[in-house]
C-alpha cells in the first residue's frame, strides 16, 4: 500500500471525456490538473455542428462545461502544454509539463481581437481545417476556453525577421511579452486519467478517393466546419472551389475504417451517425439539396439511432449500399464524376456530385501512442490503448486511467460514461484524500437591491446563425431599449463564452446593474452557467432570467424570419417584464445519508456497488432474483479469449464479502420517498418490510431477451434463441450440420422500432463457437445490416473467413419458416443478387430483441421517466447519459439500453462516481426556486399533492386553538385539520400546483401572480387587445 497518497488527480486531454472527468473530480473534492497540448480546450467536439440524434447545437451544450473547467477554482489548466516525463507509483506521481511560451501574459490579454485584427498575416485555419484563414496571432474560436490569445512563431514576422511587432502597439493591455520563455512545472498527483482522444483518418492516403486532389472532395469534419455557424463560411453550405451552393452531394462512408489493406480493420463506430446527421442538417439549411450516402452496413446502434436513420431516409435521402469504382474531377465545372456498383441491383452507375464528403474514421494519432508506449502502457494492434473488457476503464500501468476513444473509437455518450468510470477509479485509489487541497470557491458580498429600481441588462444572442440567421437580432436589441427599466442592452456572437461572461460581469459593474436577462437558448442547459456568472459579480442568481429564442423561436420559425423577430421581441419584454419584479432567493442546505442504493444485482449493479464500497461508502444492493448475476450468468463466453463466468464469479465473491454491501435478495421496493441527499426506501424482504436510507440512487436493473412470436418459435425444438443455443453449446447438445441464423427478430420494426445493439456480434459469436466445434458446420446469417461496431468488426471479417455465410434481406421481404413434416424450410430473398433461396435447415437460431426489464412501478417510485421503449430516459442523451432529470438517481447498465459488458462495467463504474459526488459530502444546496403555500389560505383539498410529479408535497396535520370558543372548564376549542406542505428539496419550481389550486394559497418563487399578469398584460397590450 503507498503511504503519502496525493488528493490530487492529472486529466490528459481536454475534449468532452477530459471535461467530464474533471468536472466529477472537482465536485469530489479532488485538486484538478488538466494538461492539455492545443492552446484551447474542447477537443474534436468543439468542431462539430450538431449531435446526433437530437441535433443539439454541440458547441452549445459543450460551452458551458468548458466555462465551468476554466472558472473551477479547483481545476487548473494547463493549456498550449506537454508532459515531459512521469515518475513514481499510483498514489504518489511527480509529472514534469512543458507549458509553452504564447508570447502573451494570460493575466492581461483580455481578448479584445485588436492584435488579430491588426496583424498582416494570414494563414490557413487549423480549426476551421484550413478552409479559411487566421492571423500568425490568433484564438483558435470564439467560444475559446481559456479565452487567450497566442502567436504563432512559425509564422510571425518578428520571430522570423525580427520586423512588425505592430500588435504590441494597439494592445492597450501591454499583454504582449516577446521574452516570454517556456516553463517546467512539476506537479504531484495521486492518479492519472488520460484523455487525449483520437484523431480523424487523414484521407489522403486514399488516393483514389481524391482527397487534397480536388477541391470538392472534402472529408466529414470539414464539412461540419462548413455547417458551422462560427465555421469559414458562416454556416453556410457552399463547396470550397468557387463558394456555391451545391445542390448534389454525396458522403461516402467507411474512408479509413473497416479497411485490413491499411491496417484499420476496425469500425470507427461513428460515421455512419454523423453521415446521416449531416445529411439531415444540409436538408434543414436546404430542403432541395439532393442528398446521397454510399455505405456498406448502416450501424445505427446506440439510443434513438436507428429511429433517427429511418426519419433521415423517410426525408428523401438516398442510402445506396455501393462500392466505389472511380472518383475523378470533371473539369469544366470541378464537380465529382463517381463511377460505382449499385449492389443491391449490380448496376454499374455513373453520377456527377457537386461536393462529395469521406466519412472519415477515427484513428489514435502517432503522439498519442507514443506518448503511451513512453508510460510503458501497452497498446493493441491498432495502437489504441490497450484494455480488458472486465477492466475497460485501467490501463497497464497502476493508477493511471483512460476514458474515451485513446482506447478505441466510440461515441459521445460512450466517452462522457467512461470519463465518470475513470473517476470512480481515481476515487477508489484516493477517496482517502478527498478535500486535503481543495480551496472553496469564494463570492463578493451580495448587492443589497431592497429598495432598489430595477435596472436591467439584455443581453442577446446570436448563437452563431442559430439565432441570427432567422431573428433580427439588432432589431431586438434596439427594440428592448425603449423597454422601461433597461438600462444596457447588447448583442453577442456567443453569450455562452467565456469572454462574454468577464463582459456580462464587467457590464453590471460599471452600469450598476442589478437584474439579467439573456436571450439565448434553452435554460435547461444554460441557466446555471449565467446564474454563477451574476453571481461573481455580485448579484443573487435569482434576479436572472433567460428567454429562450432559439428553441422557441429561431428553429421553430426557420423560414419566418419577420414573425420568429417579432415573437423573439415578445419573449425577450416578458422575461424583461417578469424579471423587474423578481427578488433575491436564497438555497438552503441539508445533511447527506452517505448511503447508496443500487437497484439491480447484475454485473452493472455489482460494479456500480463494489465501486462506491471500495470508496468507503455503505451500499445496500436490491435483486428481486435468488441470486445476483444477472444475465451474465447465461453468457459462457465472448468475442475474445476472457472468461465471463470466472469474471462473474470473482466479482460475486467481491460483493458477497465487502463489508459495505448489505446484498437484499428475493427483495421487492415497495415504495420509495425522500430526496437527494435523504432517500427513504421501503423494501420487502424475506417477507419482512424493512426501511432503508440513503444519499444516492443507482438504477441497474437490466434487461431481458425477447421470446419471439415470429418465425414458428415455440412450434419445434429445432427453433431456438441466441441465448438458448449458447447453453446447449455448452452442454454440448448441438449436433446440427445445417445452421440458419435470422437477425433483427422482434427488433427495427413498428413495434419496438430500435436496434438492439448486441445481436450482430452475438451471432457471429456463436457461429464462430459452432465453427470451432465443427468445422464442417454449413452457418448462414440471414441480415439487414451487420452492425459489429468497433473491435468486433473483426470477428465479422473472421466469420466470412471461416466460410459462414451472409445473406441480406430487405425490411419489407423478411425471410419466411414454415414447418412441412418435421422439416424447417426457410425461404428468403436475397437482396444483393434478387435470388429467391430456400434453405432446410437443422437448426434455426433467432437473434431477438433485447428488451428492457418492466420498469413502469419502479419509474413512478422514483418520479423519472422511461421512454418509447421502457428504457430508463437519461438528463441529456449526450452530456448526462448516467443522471436522471431528478437529482441523486443515476443510471447503468442495459437499464439505460443494450449493452455488451465492458460498457455496463465503464457505465457502472461511472455512475458511481457521479453518486459519490454526492455521497462524499456532508450536506448539499438545494434550489430556492420552489412553491411556498399559505398555510392560512390552504383548505387541505389535496389537489397539489395530486398533481405533482416530484411527490414534493404532502398533508400535514395541523393543530389550532380557539380561545373562548365553547362554555365549560375548557373554553379553549382544538381542531385539527390538514395542510399542504412542500419539501424544498424535492420541489422544482415548476408551478404545476400552483395552477390547481382552487383558493390561491400557492405561489412559485420568482413567479408569482403578479409577474405573470404582468407578462400576459404587456403581451395583450402588444396585440392591440388591451391598451
Amino acid at each position: 500500500m503507498v503511504e503519502n497518497k496525493i488528493g490530487a488527480v492529472m486529466v490528459i486531454g481536454s475534449g468532452i471525456g477530459g471535461i467530464q472527468a474533471s468536472l466529477d473530480l472537482a465536485d469530489q473534492g479532488f485538486k484538478v490538473y488538466v494538461i492539455e497540448k492545443e492552446p484551447v480546450i474542447g477537443g474534436i467536439m468543439a468542431q462539430l455542428d450538431k449531435t446526433f440524434p437530437t441535433n443539439d447545437c454541440s458547441m452549445c451544450i459543450l460551452a458551458p462545461k468548458m466555462v465551468e473547467v476554466g472558472r473551477n477554482p479547483n481545476i487548473d489548466l494547463y493549456t498550449y502544454s506537454e508532459i515531459e516525463k512521469i515518475t513514481g507509483t499510483a498514489g504518489n506521481f511527480e509529472v514534469s509539463v512543458l507549458k509553452k511560451a504564447r508570447a502573451i501574459d494570460e493575466s492581461k490579454c483580455v481578448a479584445c481581437a485588436i492584435c488579430s485584427q491588426k496583424c498582416p498575416i494570414r494563414v490557413p485555419a487549423e480549426y476551421n481545417k484550413s478552409l479559411n484563414q487566421r492571423t500568425a496571432i490568433y484564438i483558435p474560436f470564439p467560444q475559446a476556453v481559456p479565452s487567450i490569445y497566442l502567436i504563432d512563431k512559425e509564422n510571425c514576422l518578428f520571430y522570423q525577421r525580427g520586423i512588425c511587432k505592430i500588435c504590441e502597439k494597439f494592445c492597450d493591455a501591454q499583454a504582449l511579452d516577446f521574452d516570454q520563455k517556456s516553463e517546467t512545472i512539476k506537479l504531484k498527483v495521486g492518479s492519472i486519467i488520460i484523455a487525449i482522444g483520437a484523431e480523424t483518418f487523414n484521407a489522403s492516403q486514399l488516393p483514389q478517393y481524391g482527397y487534397e486532389q480536388f477541391p470538392n472532395v472534402i472529408t466529414s469534419i470539414e464539412f461540419e466546419r462548413i455547417l458551422n455557424a462560427s465555421g469559414p463560411f458562416s454556416g453556410h453550405v457552399i463547396r470550397p472551389s468557387d463558394q456555391t451552393i451545391p445542390k448534389k452531394i454525396l458522403w461516402l462512408n467507411c474512408v479509413g475504417s473497416r479497411n485490413s489493406k491499411i491496417g484499420n480493420d476496425y469500425c470507427s463506430s461513428v460515421c455512419c451517425m454523423y453521415s446521416i446527421k449531416e445529411a439531415v442538417i444540409t436538408k434543414e439549411h436546404d430542403p432541395n439539396v439532393e442528398c446521397y450516402i454510399f455505405f456498406i452496413d448502416i450501424r445505427a446502434v446506440g439510443k434513438g439511432f436507428d429511429e433517427y436513420y429511418v426519419r433521415a431516409r423517410d426525408s428523401g435521402i438516398n442510402f445506396i449500399k455501393a462500392r466505389i469504382s472511380s472518383l475523378e474531377e470533371n473539369p469544366i465545372n470541378q464537380n465529382i464524376l463517381v463511377a460505382y456498383e449499385n449492389i443491391e441491383t449490380g448496376e454499374l452507375i455513373e453520377n456527377e456530385f457537386e461536393l462529395v464528403v469521406l466519412s472519415v474514421g477515427l484513428q489514435p494519432s502517432d503522439s498519442a501512442a507514443n506518448f503511451c508506449k513512453e508510460l510503458g502502457i501497452d497498446l493493441n494492434e491498432y495502437r489504441f490503448c490497450l484494455t480488458n473488457p472486465f477492466t475497460p476503464l485501467e490501463t497497464s500501468k497502476p493508477g493511471i486511467y483512460v476514458c474515451g476513444t485513446l482506447s478505441g473509437p466510440k461515441d459521445i455518450p460512450e466517452t462522457v460514461a467512461e470519463a465518470s468510470g475513470a473517476v470512480g477509479e481515481a476515487a477508489s485509489l484516493l477517496h482517502t484524500e478527498r478535500y486535503k487541497l481543495i480551496t472553496e470557491k469564494e463570492y463578493p458580498p451580495e448587492i443589497n437591491v431592497e429598495g432598489q429600481e430595477p435596472r436591467i441588462g439584455v443581453f442577446v444572442c446570436h448563437c452563431g446563425i442559430n439565432i441570427g440567421s432567422v431573428v433580427n437580432v439588432p432589431g431586438v436589441v434596439e427594440f428592448v431599449k425603449t423597454l422601461p427599466n433597461v438600462v444596457y442592452a447588447e448583442e453577442n456572437l456567443y453569450t455562452c463564452s467565456q469572454d462574454t461572461q468577464e463582459k456580462i460581469k464587467q457590464t453590471i459593474k460599471e452600469h450598476n446593474l442589478n437584474r439579467i436577462v439573456v436571450a439565448s437558448c434553452t435554460p435547461r442547459t444554460h441557466e446555471p452557467l449565467f446564474q454563477n456568472t451574476i453571481r461573481e459579480a455580485g448579484l443573487n442568481p435569482y434576479l436572472f432570467d433567460l428567454a429562450n429564442i432559439r428553441e422557441q423561436c429561431s428553429w421553430v420559425h426557420m423560414t419566418e424570419p419577420e414573425v420568429a423577430t417579432e415573437k423573439a421581441k415578445d419573449l425577450v419584454a416578458m422575461s424583461i417584464v417578469k424579471i423587474g419584479n423578481s427578488q433575491p432567493v436564497y438555497e438552503t442546505s441539508v445533511d447527506v445519508t452517505r448511503a447508496a442504493l443500487v437497484i439491480g444485482g447484475g454485473i452493472a449493479g455489482m460494479s456500480a456497488a463494489l465501486e462506491l464500497a471500495n470508496q468507503e461508502f455503505e451500499v445496500f444492493l436490491v435483486e428481486k432474483e435468488e441470486e445476483i448475476g444477472g444475465l451474465v450468468r447465461n453468457i459462457r463466453y465472448v468475442l475474445g479469449d476472457e472468461d465471463p463466468q470466472k469474471y462473474l464469479k470473482a466479482l460475486i465473491n467481491d460483493v458477497k464479502n465487502n463489508k459495505k454491501i448489505k446484498v437484499f435478495i428475493n427483495t421487492e421496493i415497495e415504495d420509495i420517498g425522500g430526496f437527494v441527499g435523504n432517500f427513504t426506501i421501503k423494501i420487502k424482504h424475506e417477507n419482512e418490510e424493512k426501511e432503508l436510507h440513503s444519499g444516492a440512487i443507482i438504477v441497474a436493473t437490466g434487461g431481458t431477451e425477447y421470446k419471439p412470436t415470429e418465425y414458428m418459435y415455440g412450434k419445434s425444438d429445432k427453433i431456438v434463441t441466441q441465448q438458448e443455443l449458447e447453453q446447449k453449446l455448452v452442454k454440448n447438445e448441438i449436433d446440427a450440420k445445417n445452421v440458419v441464423m435470422i437477425q433483427c427478430v422482434g427488433s427495427r420494426n413498428e413495434k419496438r422500432p430500435y436496434c438492439s445493439r448486441i445481436c450482430c456480434s452475438v451471432a457471429i459469436k456463436n457461429a464462430l463457437k459452432l465453427k470451432t466445434l465443427n468445422p464442417d458446420t454449413d452457418i448462414t446469417i440471414l441480415y439487414r445490416d451487420i452492425r459489429t461496431y468497433g473491435y468486433q468488426e473483426e470477428y465479422y471479417r473472421k466469420a466470412r473467413e471461416n466460410g459462414i455465410t451472409f445473406v441480406r434481406f430487405l425490411e419489407n421481404n423478411e425471410p419466411e419458416v414454415n414447418i412441412n413434416n418435421n422439416e424447417i424450410v426457410i425461404s428468403v430473398t436475397d437482396s444483393l443478387t434478387g435470388t429467391k433461396l430456400e434453405k432446410r435447415p437443422d437448426l434455426v437460431v433467432l437473434s431477438s430483441a433485447f428488451l428492457p426489464t418492466e420498469n413502469k412501478d419502479l419509474s413512478q417510485m422514483l418520479k423519472v421517466p422511461l421512454e418509447q421503449n421502457g428504457f430508463f430516459l437519461e438528463a441529456h442523451v449526450k452530456l448526462r447519459p448516467l443522471d436522471f432529470a431528478t437529482d441523486g438517481i443515476f443510471l447503468c447498465g442495459a437499464a439505460q439500453w443494450p449493452k455488451f459488458i465492458n460498457e455496463s462495467i465503464a457505465q457502472a463504474k461511472g455512475a458511481a462516481a457521479r453518486a459519490a459526488t454526492i455521497l462524499s459530502k456532508d450536506k448539499i444546496k438545494i434550489a430556492g426556486a420552489t412553491a411556498i403555500i399559505d398555510e392560512d389560505k390552504c383548505i387541505g383539498c389535496g389537489q397539489c399533492r395530486e398533481v405533482c410529479v416530484f411527490n414534493a408535497i404532502e398533508m400535514v396535520e395541523v393543530k389550532k386553538e380557539f380561545e373562548n370558543a365553547r362554555m365549560g372548564s375548557n373554553p379553549v376549542l382544538e381542531i385539527t385539520r390538514y395542510k399542504s406542505k412542500v419539501n424544498p428539496a424535492v420541489c422544482k419550481g415548476c408551478g404545476v400546483c400552483v395552477n390547481v389550486c382552487p383558493v390561491g394559497a400557492l405561489t412559485a418563487i420568482n413567479f408569482t401572480k403578479k409577474q405573470f399578469t404582468d407578462m400576459f398584460r404587456f403581451y395583450l397590450k402588444e396585440m392591440g387587445v388591451v391598451e
